[in-house]
């Protein structure tokens, strides 16, 4: 959400080509990586409540989709700790992987750009980025100035109104200085009700009615801010940010059960340019992040999370070795997790991780080579639980490393092939280790295994693009193996939720006899030997161009995860998936309209359920104008016009909750942005 930089009081603003940082701090314009980025008016117009499901839809990306407020991305059939969610290229801490109910820490109104890299490429982030890398920026520390000597202030408002969740959206942002200092101030504020869906749905919610076309508990409010700076000087920048986020949002899968989530977040953050002897520059973060969020029982407090952590990031480019450019590295991380209630399904823990870099770059007449490689240093403790016996404590250290070898060759001016491959170790979290308890937002009790070894993964994708003037095309395949991947897979035993096995229920009410505790399937975290395999497509095609622009874009992909060890499908995988849109432009006017596809998915593991296929057609418009020196941007958005009854495959509430949770249906939402 930050506003456009301007270069003097006059208001004229800076053209900058947006750089994808993400897995390549050399500033690269040539990536060779699969990545892509969303910022300005594409973002804008894309973005929904949750991160999940603005980048739902992207090539390669689809999303958790616990209802509408809890929704993180899966990137090439890779979720949870796989995917690697940063804040500006940093740490931010929050549980958001360890429960599908858990919302991330972030809220597409004060973020100023995505970044999205697929693959193991970016491998300087560790183990946890097999999967990906999603990049938020939101300038709240600035890193050049945003004005020149003369000084000035820019600002931006954000207003949203939907009609399908009834929402209503707020967000606001400041930034003044001058050409040795930057201050940066923003705020947001978003409420919603229950999501409307095409069929009526049953709800035990006290107040709520018993059967309505709404998702039941989906409502939501969220509200948060920062304020931050940066002084520049000749050789670079020093800056700070303090930000906090909270929201109040129902679970969906449990109709009583409401989430009060608070995280607060410090970070400090700075570059020297121009330095002499083996480093050209050197860039520094440190942050703090503090998190809790508690969950209420018919209001009543029930499990409480918390996490803690502190991480610092050193990144140092080097001077060229001949033609050889890169940077070295080292990053640390401590967290400290607690879970307290009748719900805590992990001990007390702490997590540390230490970890060396590098990544090289050289350059050649037909493109160019990268490499990569990490080693690590990771220690999981296990505290155990004063509160729950059936906890252990103990302690397991790991020494992950991995390897990457990228290439780029420019066949000819409007061809590219690229090819990454990668070697990486993930050292097991904390719940795969010592997990041992029920896990009610999943229905099921979750046991971890504490003589895991680490998780490994080789990694292949090839990827041929070509761009000539308006029209693009590019297509992406990819093969990652794991011999020893960490799956949660049922056991076929049953456990109560006092963790009695197999307990006897007589009269089948799913409650142990003499206890009454609830009963749930075991379900215990193994290592198999599993792949996935996968296609990503996309293109754009000019159809017309005089006076009036007429594009059509193309987007498809497909994975497959097998199971190696069992001979079957993983779960929650996307099925193949197709969308196109015709994307109309005529001076200050804009619109698009389009579908997506989602294939009916059957591959699912014995005993699991299919999902039905289904398609969503999907409109917007938008009108941009000039009042003085504020430009505004008013749009009009139209999802799933046909009201669709739809499933998403790679929601866990497909499975443990079937037929409750469906995709929202049709809504309109309008907005407005303005900046000054």
């Amino acid at each position: 959400m930050a506003a456009a930089p301007l270069l003097a009081q006059t208001g004229t603003t800076a053209t900058l080509t947006p750089v994808i940082i993400t897995g390549n701090p050399l500033g690269a314009t040539d990536f060779i990586a699969p990545a892509v980025q969303y910022s300005g008016p594409e973002l804008t117009l894309r973005a929904q409540s949750t991160l999940g499901a603005t980048l739902d839809g992207s090539p390669g990306v689809s999303s958790t989709y616990f209802g509408p407020n809890a929704n993180r991305p899966v990137i090439r059939g890779l979720d949870g700790d796989r995917i690697r969610i940063l804040s500006n290229g940093g740490v931010s801490t929050d549980v958001s992987s360890l429960s599908y109910d858990h919302a991330v820490t972030a809220d597409p109104l004060s973020i100023e750009r995505i970044e999205v890299l697929r693959g193991a490429a970016a491998l300087q982030y560790g183990g946890s980025a097999v999967g990906g890398v999603v990049n938020l920026i939101d300038n709240r520390i600035p890193r050049e100035p945003l004005f020149d000597a003369q000084g000035g202030v820019a600002g931006k408002l954000d207003l949203g109104l939907g009609s399908g969740n009834r929402e209503r959206s707020e967000g606001m942002l400041l930034e003044a200085g001058n050409a040795r200092y930057a201050l940066h101030a923003d705020g947001f504020n978003r409420n919603t009700a229950d999501v409307a869906v095409p069929r009526a749905l049953a709800c035990s919610k006290p107040g709520a009615p018993a059967l309505a076309n709404r998702i039941c508990n989906s409502a939501s409010h969220s509200e948060g801010g920062a304020i931050g700076g940066s002084l520049f000087f000749d050789q670079g920048y020093l800056g700070a940010s303090a930000s906090s986020y909270r929201s109040q949002y129902g679970t969906v899968a449990e109709d009583d059960v409401t989430i009060n989530m608070n995280s607060e977040r410090y970070a400090l953050e700075g570059e020297l340019r121009g330095l002499t002897g083996p480093l050209q520059s050197l860039k520094g973060q440190l942050s703090h992040s503090d998190y809790a969020h508690t969950e209420l029982n018919a209001g009543v407090a029930g499990t409480v999370f918390k996490s803690q952590g502190d991480a610092l990031r050193l990144e140092g480019r080097h001077v060229r070795l001949g033609a050889l450019e890169g940077m070295v590295g080292l990053q640390s991380e401590v967290t400290d997790f607690s879970a307290t209630g009748d719900e805590a399904f992990a001990p007390f823990s702490r997590t540390d991780q230490h970890a060396l870099f590098a990544y090289e770059e050289l350059p050649r007449s037909w493109g160019k080579l990268s490499f990569g490689a990490r080693a690590e240093s990771v220690r999981v403790e296990s505290f155990g639980n004063p509160q729950v016996a059936r906890f252990t404590a103990g302690s397991r250290s790991f020494n992950p490393h991995s390897y990457a070898l990228g290439g780029l060759w420019q066949v000819a001016p409007a061809w590219q092939l690229t090819s990454n491959l990668a070697y990486s170790q993930r050292a097991p979290k904390d719940y795969e280790l010592f997990a041992n308890g029920p896990h009610l937002a999943t229905g099921v009790y979750e046991v971890g295994d504490a003589d895991f070894s680490p998780e490994k993964s080789t990694n292949l994708d090839a990827g041929v693009a070509w761009k000539q003037g308006a029209n693009s095309a590019g297509l992406s395949a990819f093969v990652n193996h794991f011999p020893n991947y960490i799956a949660q897979l049922a056991t076929g035993n049953r456990r109560g939720t006092d963790a009695e096995l197999n307990p006897v229920d007589a009269d089948n009410n799913g409650e142990a006899d003499g206890s009454g505790a609830k009963i749930l399937p075991e379900y215990r975290y193994a290592q198999v030997q599993a792949r996935f395999t996968g296609l990503e497509a996309k293109g754009k095609l000019r159809l017309l161009e005089a006076g009036q622009t007429l594009d059509l874009e193309l987007r498809g992909d497909l994975v497959r995860a097998d199971n190696l060890t069992a001979g079957e499908p993983l779960p929650r995988i996307a099925p193949l998936r197709a969308g196109a849109s015709l994307v109309w432009g005529r001076g200050p006017w804009g619109a698009r309209l389009g579908f997506d596809h989602s294939a009916a998915q059957t591959r699912v593991p014995a005993g699991q359920l299919a999902t039905a296929g289904y398609t969503l057609w999907n409109a917007s418009m938008n009108y941009r104008m000039k009042a003085g020196a504020t430009q505004m941007l008013w749009f009009a958005r139209l999802d799933n016009i046909g009201d669709t009854l739809a499933y998403s495959a790679s929601s866990i509430l497909t499975q443990t909750a079937a037929g409750k949770v469906p995709l929202p249906g049709r809504s309109l939402k309008l907005g407005l942005q303005a900046s000054f």
